[in-house]
């Protein structure tokens, strides 16, 4: 298979990505983190604060604060015991017991793992590993690596200034054991809410960031000691809280040339797994998304979203919400056959839809040194019982904050027809909002490379929903088990080259039975 027709099918015919008689080996499962072994390592504080708003302003971070911010971002926050069915006829339910982080995982499988550079005064410096499940640092390589970093980034960022960066990067068996080829589109996604997260957090920890999709992948991979062939780095972020230049004019360098100035490193790590299997289709896309040279690097420019929607609603004119972040993040929640029907007020509506899209805007180097005015990835909703506005499907317009009618219409049945599992029930759900991009996603400008950042985006902008939701009541379901073309038919997006990435179900809901308890002290 071409990797044209491997996106085309990932994106549109799923069925065809993967084999009809793929079982999913349980029994060797790897686990959802990486475990290093023979490293030094550095414990990191459990006494991690409960509420964020309110801290002190921007500072150099201590360790301590390092570790609060890494476990906001990605650590282990709750265990949960849930039952996983009921039936009147069964002595006892199927209990499923889960370890919860602060970002949603396709299948709770955590295929990305969170590595850091530091220069800390109470740390040495050098290159780690955030260990999730000791909540601790492993030092994989010491040293100060600003001019390699800032080389392998096309020299357009002042790494000097930061006081470190985070590197996010994807092992490929984590979810391929379970989803196969269909796992690419998964982690894509999952990068994508973590650094949505990330993000988030920084903000509240008082660091400025820039979310770097280009860099030369081979000489980050060796900079970490990891194998392309099994893990490779998905996006760079550096931290600072000193004035930074986060975009220069660019340098040529290549990584073959990069990678001399370093000695190899062999890190040995426990997957669990005794049987990896190879992944030649996944494979083939990280190396085909590779970039060698600095001359490669490309900046995008966004275009304007040119839909002839008839009806245009205003939406009330709402303020930002204010919420206690910490708070939302531990009450953020996937229901599943949860949802209950309940009408929406215009307000809910309008503050949730202006938090996600007023939260999004982000430095990147898909940019350049201009902000974008035009966001990459939009917002469009089938919607149902939302106070004065009818039943139909919508896109939402954040620069005028105003809904553009598209295809009115109860179209709850087409979308629970196009649902491949019936996991969740679309007739008690008022919100059904669709993340779009293009449909090309960016592949003149950066090749199959583009594919990946699409996908990221989108999730950096369903984790922005998610904990918006969150902060108004309400939950939301992140899912990919749907069918994209129904979606493209009722919003009508053919024409104008865009489609439906992900699927999000929103409204209210009532706890299943379960159990759960903090990780925290």
């Amino acid at each position: 298979m071409s990797l044209e027709a491997f996106l085309h099918n990932l994106h549109f015919d799923i069925d065809k990505v993967s084999p009809e008689n793929w079982e999913v080996d349980w029994e060797d499962a790897p686990l959802a983190y990486k475990l290093y072994h023979g490293l030094p390592s550095v414990p990191l504080s459990p006494e991690v604060p409960l509420a964020l708003e309110g801290r002190d302003g921007p500072q150099k971070p201590d360790l301590r604060r390092i570790g609060h911010f890494l476990w906001y971002v990605f650590g282990l926050n709750q265990i949960s015991h849930s039952v996983f069915t009921l039936d009147s006829t069964e002595q006892s339910p199927d209990l499923m017991q889960s370890y919860r982080r602060f970002v949603p995982s396709g299948g709770a499988l955590y295929p990305n793992e969170v590595y850091v550079y530091l220069k800390l005064t109470d740390l040495p410096a050098g290159m780690y590993h955030y260990d999730v499940a000791h909540h601790r640092l492993i030092l994989l390589r010491e040293g100060n690596f600003d001019s390699y970093l800032s080389q392998a980034l096309g020299g357009r960022c002042e790494v000097s200034t930061c006081f470190g960066a985070v590197f996010v990067s994807t092992m490929f068996w984590k979810n391929f054991f379970k989803y196969n080829n269909f796992s690419y589109r998964l982690q894509g996604l999952d990068a994508g809410v973590l650094l949505g997260q990330l993000l988030e957090v920084g903000k509240r920890f008082g660091f400025a960031s820039g979310v770097y999709f280009q860099f030369l992948d081979r000489a980050i991979n060796h900079l970490l000691g990891l194998s392309e062939r099994e893990e490779s780095v998905y996006a760079v972020i550096p931290l600072s809280v000193e004035p930074t230049i986060w975009f220069m004019r660019g340098s040529d360098t290549t990584s073959t040339e990069l990678c001399r100035e370093i000695p190899a490193i062999q890190n040995h790590h426990y997957v669990r797994s005794q049987k990896v299997l190879e992944f030649p289709m996944i494979t083939k896309m990280n190396e085909a998304s590779m970039l060698e040279s600095t001359l490669s690097f490309r900046e995008v420019k966004t275009k304007k979203n040119m839909n002839g929607e008839d009806r245009v609603i205003a939406l009330p004119d709402v303020k930002r919400l204010s919420y206690e972040f910490a708070s939302a993040c531990r009450q953020r929640y996937s229901p599943d056959m949860d949802f209950i029907l309940e009408k929406v007020s215009n307000v809910q509506l309008a503050e949730l839809l202006k938090e996600v899209t007023a939260s999004f805007s982000y430095r990147n180097d898909l940019d350049g040194a201009q902000r974008k005015q035009v966001s990459r990835v939009s917002l469009y909703g089938c919607l149902y019982n939302v106070e004065g506005i009818p039943n139909g499907a919508y896109h939402y317009d954040s620069a005028a904050h105003e809904l553009r009618q598209v295809n009115l219409g109860d179209h709850r049945l087409q979308l629970q027809y196009g649902m491949s599992l019936d996991n969740v029930n679309l007739f008690q759900v008022p919100l059904c909002l669709h993340v779009a991009g293009d449909l090309d996603h960016y592949k003149t400008e950066l090749g199959y490379r583009g594919y990946r950042i699409q996908q990221m985006e989108a999730g950096m902008l369903v984790q922005r929903l998610l904990l918006a939701a969150s902060a108004i009541g309400m939950g939301g379901h992140p899912l990919l088990g749907y069918d994209v073309n129904v979606c493209d038919e009722i919003y009508k997006m053919d024409p104008q080259g865009k489609t439906s990435l992900i699927q999000i179900p929103i409204g209210p809901f009532q706890h299943r039975p379960w159990l759960r308890g903090g990780l925290h002290s």
